[in-house]
């Protein structure tokens, strides 16, 4: 696995493994809460993912959007509907949001690649 994307996984396990291991309620609920929202429901998880995606560019969270593009590569997103929301994210976040959209797809090429590997 790529040193990029396996380094993002083992940090987001290990510290969330410290994190839930405080036992606090709140945070907990809120783990819970994010983990069943991106559930298939009415909306289908690869909408979601798009979602969740276009809300971190916007919020400007790097963090966030890697994860979602991890998740949205495991859910079948294609390269158009990948920069279909790139556009939205950009049209609603603003020209702040293109440093983010660069970032976004080196971390995509990153992921179709170690993907092409396997």
């Amino acid at each position: 696995m790529n040193t990029n994307i396996e380094e993002f996984n083992m940090y987001r396990l290990k510290m969330n493994e410290k994190i839930l291991a405080a036992n606090d309620k709140t945070i907990k609920r809120m783990f819970n809460a994010d983990t069943n929202a991106f559930l298939d429901g009415a909306l289908d998880t690869k909408t979601k993912e798009l979602m969740g995606l276009l809300a971190s560019m916007v919020l400007r969270c790097d963090d966030c959007i890697r994860y979602h593009l991890i998740k949205c590569f495991e859910n079948g997103v294609t390269n158009d509907e990948l920069y279909e929301t790139f556009g939205i994210a950009n049209l609603i976040g603003g020209t702040i949001v293109i440093p983010h959209i660069r970032r976004a797809v080196e971390f995509w090429e990153e992921i179709i690649s170690e993907n092409n590997k396997s």
